[in-house]
């Protein structure tokens, strides 16, 4: 293998397919990125088993081949090389590539790239076209909500269902509860559910930012793949392609958890909402993130508000006021209040919805002129 490839391009592709490098892993291989000549490009693809990522990037192929470098070192080397050509040449004996970059010259030590898991994704004629800067925002707005707790493994995913022309997303984690929906260009002829493992979503969001930022174009757009009894899930977009396997087993019925209506509904600024958070928080992550939202409806000569406390035994106290136009009766109840600011950090809305029924049953959060997504958090103890 003999290429030359700009140092910008070859950083920026080491640093989108180095996520899914394994790093604590018994195969050595998985530790390093495959780097072959793919039809006119470099390809560059890493893999933990159970996410995948590829990035082609442009490059000059004088000779054909492939191996696979040790991804720490080949992407800390790359980093640092100056902003110009990198010639990259291997010798298929030693599998040992050359990197020459300006006044820089380094061996490194390679493995065979037979030995690298094979990254296969087929084509399939049921290929579901998402626009782009959608699915990132589904993302951002649903997977934060899932379990980190692998001791239910299939609520550490986000369920995605595919129904007609309608695209849902769907995460979990027993205390808090995130739905986004979104329309699709044209009806899928079979309905789809699979549980995509959330940290492979994440990863597919932070992809999708870059894309959209370095090409800035609003309308791009990402193919999604399920190959049938494959149990992975591919996307595609223009010179990357994430693969993840799918989590196996039943995810819980969320229609259920959410509530079918509310005694209290509370409109209030998102960012005043916000920041009376991020002050209660001062004090209540010192008191098990407990923060108390009283909610007061307006009378003849006064506005509703929402009185938000956040209280700490060694601290003090905070209280913040905020002017809400509350529907229902007046109500005490508490949140964690981590979970409120990061659903209010994914709401794009000027305005948010709290709507409430009992002290002791869960809320439901939305933007304010907008259906498509909602939020269900379940309350606190207030105590004595």
């Amino acid at each position: 293998m003999n290429v030359s490839v700009l140092q910008e391009n070859l950083a920026h592709g080491l640093n989108i397919v180095s996520r899914a490098v394994s790093p604590r892993s018994t195969l050595p291989v998985l530790s390093n990125v495959l780097i072959a000549t793919d039809e006119g490009r470099l390809r560059l693809s890493a893999t933990n088993l159970e996410l995948g990522i590829t990035c082609w990037i442009g490059a000059k192929i004088n000779e054909e081949g492939s191996t696979t470098v040790p991804a720490r070192t080949f992407t800390e080397l790359v980093n640092t090389l100056s902003e110009q050509q990198v010639d990259l040449t291997l010798s298929v004996r030693t599998q040992t590539l050359n990197v020459r970059c300006g006044a820089t010259n380094t061996d490194l030590k390679c493995i065979d790239s037979q030995e690298f898991p094979p990254i296969t994704s087929p084509d399939s004629a049921d290929a579901i076209e998402i626009n782009l800067a959608e699915l990132r925002e589904m993302i951002q707005q649903v997977a934060f909500s899932a379990s980190t707790d692998e001791a239910r493994p299939i609520l550490t995913g986000v369920l995605l269902k595919v129904n007609g022309s309608s695209l849902t997303m769907a995460a979990a984690d027993g205390f808090r509860l995130s739905v986004r929906k979104a329309p699709l260009p044209s009806p899928v002829p079979r309905s789809i559910s699979a549980v995509v493992p959330a940290r492979a979503l994440v990863e597919l969001a932070r992809i999708a930012s870059d894309a959209l930022q370095r090409r800035g174009e609003a309308d791009q757009t990402v193919t999604m793949l399920l190959p049938p009894g494959r149990g992975q899930i591919i996307f595609r977009l223009k010179d990357v392609e994430l693969i993840s396997q799918l989590i196996e087993g039943s995810f819980p019925d969320y229609e259920q958890i959410i509530p079918r209506g509310y005694q209290t509904r509370s409109v209030v600024s998102t960012s005043q909402f916000h920041k009376a958070c991020k002050q209660a928080e001062i004090f209540a992550r010192e008191g098990s993130h407990i923060t108390r939202i009283n909610i007061t409806p307006g009378g003849e000569l006064k506005p509703g508000n929402l009185l938000i406390t956040g209280q700490s035994e060694e601290t003090g106290t905070s209280q913040t006021e905020i002017i809400a136009t509350v529907d229902g009766k007046e109500l005490l109840i508490a949140f964690n209040v981590r979970f409120l600011l990061e659903v209010l950090e994914v709401i794009r809305t000027p305005e948010v919805a709290l709507e409430t029924s009992l002290d002791t049953a869960p809320g439901v959060i939305r933007p304010v002129g907008e259906d498509n997504f909602l939020h269900v958090i379940m309350p606190m103890h207030l105590g004595s």
